[in-house]
């Protein structure tokens, strides 16, 4: 289990004031999804950095532009944030795994990493019903060592704000 995970954390530290009560549980949520991601590829460890960014990302532009549609959002963050740090080449790629990470059938056409991405988001956001082969048992040790902390709560209240204000249109973020 990766426990630090330096990248991650300076992109939350980052967006804190954006993310305010929300950090704690935004940031386990993240710790949980790259976990995921690591147990799901094998503990393919030279994904990390990839992951770590992509996790930081994913969900951000609900904070920052204050939007339930917010994977264009997180994207261009994301995409920014590459360029800045000189891993332009990076942008499609993490561009592909935050686009996919609510998809509902398997990503194909992209890198693995997209579909584990999307897995592991999944197993997160399901709080364990949908383990595509990851052990109950590590999703509970992940839960363990972060909390949920009231991410899922947050999630529900945004949805039904969501719903109501827009009934045709309630979720954005999910494909087919």
């Amino acid at each position: 289990m990766t426990r630090d995970i330096p990248t991650l954390d300076a992109v939350l530290r980052a967006h804190a004031s954006a993310l305010g009560g929300d950090l704690t549980g935004y940031r386990n949520h993240t710790y949980r999804v790259v976990n995921l991601c690591l147990a799901l590829s094998g503990d393919a460890s030279e994904w990390l950095e990839k992951v770590a960014i992509a996790a930081a990302f994913h969900d951000l532009g609900i904070w920052t532009q204050k939007t339930f549609d917010y994977i264009q959002p997180s994207i261009d963050l994301a995409s920014s944030h590459l360029a800045s740090t000189g891993r332009s080449e990076w942008i499609p790629e993490i561009a592909a795994m935050i686009r996919e990470h609510h998809k509902i059938s398997p990503c194909r056409g992209e890198s693995a990493l997209v579909e584990t991405f999307r897995q592991a988001d999944w197993i997160d956001v399901t709080r364990g019903v949908l383990t595509f082969g990851v052990g109950r048992a590590l999703v509970g040790e992940l839960y363990a060592t972060w909390p949920d902390a009231g991410f899922h709560a947050r999630l529900l209240q945004l949805s039904l704000q969501r719903l109501r204000s827009h009934p045709l249109n309630p979720l954005p973020m999910v494909r087919w």
